[in-house]
This record gives structure tokens, sequence and C-alpha cells, in this order.
């Protein structure tokens, strides 16, 4: 079983930066694939960043350039860490952790980002 605690969301104007937070502990998730998606009002979940167990990242076109992810592994422990910075309202969405353990995936509970024009 896998634990998951996001933090960092808020209320941002254009322009400012967020750093979101996902800790996910339990057994393996050394090992975890680990991605950011997000859902605005009315339209699809989509994945914004990705990073590997072994640190490979990859973007959304959108964010390619603002967002960057990264990770520290622990004993048990993983935090995976989504640094936001020049952003737009329409990065506003609730933003989910998703964390993938050999076959099974367990979703965060979200947080809630609101960029201000």
């Amino acid at each position: 079983q896998v634990q998951l605690v996001e933090s960092g969301g808020g209320l941002v104007q254009a322009g400012g930066s967020l750093r979101l937070s996902c800790a996910a502990s339990g057994s393996m998730v050394n090992i975890a694939n680990v991605g950011w998606y997000r859902q605005a009002p009315g339209k699809q979940r989509e994945l914004v960043a990705h990073i590997t167990s072994g640190g490979t990242t990859n973007y959304a076109d959108s964010v390619k350039g603002r967002f960057t992810i990264s990770r520290d592994n622990a004993k048990n422990t993983v935090t995976v860490y989504l640094q936001m910075i020049s952003l737009k309202p329409e990065d506003t969405a609730v933003y989910l952790c998703n964390v993938q353990v050999i076959s099974r995936t367990y979703w965060g509970q979200g947080t809630q980002v609101t960029v201000s024009s």
C-alpha cells in the first residue's frame, strides 16, 4: 500500500511561481514512476510532467521551459516536486500526483492551483 500527501497549491498572480510536493510512502516507492496531472473544470485530465525511477523526465508542450519535476528518494519514501514558474491563468486547475509501482497506480487527493490575471 502506498500513501500520498500533496501540498503546495494556492492562489498566485500571473507570472508568479509555486512549488507542489507529493510525498509518497510505502513499499517499493523508490522505484515508482511519478507523474503530475491536472484537471481544469470542463476539461479532461492531462499529464503535465512525469519522472521515472531513474530520473528521466518529460513534459507537456504547454509547460516546457516553465515547469520542472524532480524527486528525492529516501528509505520507503519518495518526494516529487513540481516547480512552476511564469504561471498563466490557463494553468489554473486541480493538480494531482500519480504514482505507479509495478502494476499498481495510486492517486493523490489533488491540490488547487489558481492563477489570476
